[in-house]
């Protein structure tokens, strides 16, 4: 009987030190990943040669150049509410848009979370209907009802 204790007693040693070198596996596999990762790298910059020819035929082409719209370019009289912040001469809708854009930078008006927000102080809640705070997409639709 002495013999089958000292039979188990190596027997539950082996698998402890079997264990250890399995954690010792994976830190090499780690190792082996970031050379793995300097291979592809290498691969991707002949490929980059090859696009650059394409680049140079499509460079070749002229740039035909955009013609504005002539319905932006016809100067409207800004209404009363609206000629407080632009002033009063009759100018195109472009160049009334800078300026209210210039208002409202120099205001600090933009909402400083959300920039696509404008938040309207007295003049400008005057043109916005109202409203306190209006989206910059809408701004452009609730200043046309304020041209002439």
């Amino acid at each position: 009987m002495a013999t089958a204790k000292k039979a188990k007693k190596p027997a539950a040693k082996k698998p402890a030190k079997k264990a250890a070198p399995k954690k010792a596996a994976p830190k090499k596999a780690a190792a082996k990943k970031p050379a793995a990762k300097k291979a592809p790298a290498k691969k991707a910059a002949p490929k980059k040669a090859a696009k650059k020819p394409a680049k140079k035929a499509a460079a070749k082409k002229p740039a035909a150049k955009r013609k504005p719209n002539p319905a932006f370019m016809k100067p409207m009289t800004p209404s009363g509410v609206l000629a407080a912040v632009v002033g009063a001469i009759a100018q195109p809708r472009t160049e009334i848009t800078k300026k209210i854009w210039d208002y409202i930078k120099k205001n600090k008006l933009q909402n400083a979370i959300n920039k696509r927000m404008i938040d309207a102080d007295e003049k400008l809640k005057a043109i916005f209907g109202g409203k306190g705070q209006v989206s910059m997409f809408e701004m452009t639709k609730l200043v046309n009802k304020h041209l002439k």
